[in-house]
């Protein structure tokens, strides 16, 4: 069963930063022993329009949705991923992925391939899409949770993330894990007519220095650790149309790989 949490207004000075430090980290490395790092949580952003965002609730079988997401913006990367036979939506892994978006790797044998050169990531190579996946990782550190939740970002959200990292933080003087970022989605209709939802990204606050401190740490754990979490069709499914349990389908790439943008919009590009 699926609950609904709707957020509410928070400053830093509010906010409950949370990080795997101290006793925490203590209790972690003894008790997670054998057993890997602590399992992350992942966000799916629903398709055919949908403006609730779906996590993964207390219980096994149990889902939550939310309007929006605060927390703060650890790290983030773009990831690839190609399958040689059809992509499905099953559990299968890639026969070919990339945690960089600019180097793949050969499951089968080890290989290491170009992804600016490679055939499966142009244009087109998968009729009038790309045959080899592009989505970009966000970790967002939330209130009271130590452990970050992973969004994987379709190519039509990304030039607004690029616009809301270079106007709204890199140039005010910040970077993504010294502000808090609230991030909310809105429903767009592409050029072939199909609607979808795409992220949008709010400046919060400035988090205090004694925050910054624990978020900068928690940035350096992220980019060793969650990083080389596999990639599989997690990260390129979708949540189901609210009333339907089916999804629809997203827009596809443009020439240039990124996103087909709607009528009338600017139409500049994201950032690699």
């Amino acid at each position: 069963m699926a609950k609904t949490k709707n957020e509410v207004a928070v400053t830093a000075k509010e906010f409950n930063l949370v990080t795997i430090s101290g006793d925490l980290a203590a209790a972690v490395e003894e008790e997670m022993d054998g057993l890997g790092a602590i399992p992350f949580d992942r966000v799916k952003i629903p398709s055919g329009g949908g403006l609730a965002f779906e996590l993964p609730g207390e219980e096994e079988d149990e889902t939550e949705s939310a309007t929006e997401l605060i927390g703060v913006i650890l790290d983030h990367n773009p990831v690839n991923a190609y399958w040689a036979n059809k992509f499905a939506g099953g559990n299968e892994q890639p026969d070919c992925s990339s945690f960089d978006g600019k180097q793949g790797v050969d499951r089968l044998t080890g290989e290491i391939k170009s992804c600016e050169t490679c055939p499966y990531n142009k244009f087109e190579s998968d009729g009038s899409g790309k045959a080899c996946k592009n989505v970009h990782r966000v970790f967002m550190l939330q209130e009271g949770n130590p452990v970050p939740l992973i969004l994987s970002l379709p190519p039509t959200s990304l030039k607004y993330m690029r616009n809301y990292i270079a106007k709204r933080v890199l140039l005010k003087g910040f970077r993504c894990w010294q502000v808090l970022t609230k991030i909310t989605l809105k429903k767009e209709k592409s050029k072939d007519n199909i609607t979808y939802s795409r992220a949008a990204f709010a400046f919060v606050d400035k988090l205090t220095p004694e925050q910054e401190k624990q978020a900068e740490a928690m940035r350096e754990l992220v980019k060793n650790i969650y990083r080389n979490i596999n990639i599989d069709t997690d990260d390129y499914n979708r949540a189901p149309v609210e009333g339907t349990g089916e999804p629809t389908g997203e827009p596809r790439a443009d020439a240039e790989g990124f996103m087909q943008v709607p009528e009338g919009a600017n139409e500049e590009l994201p950032f690699n």
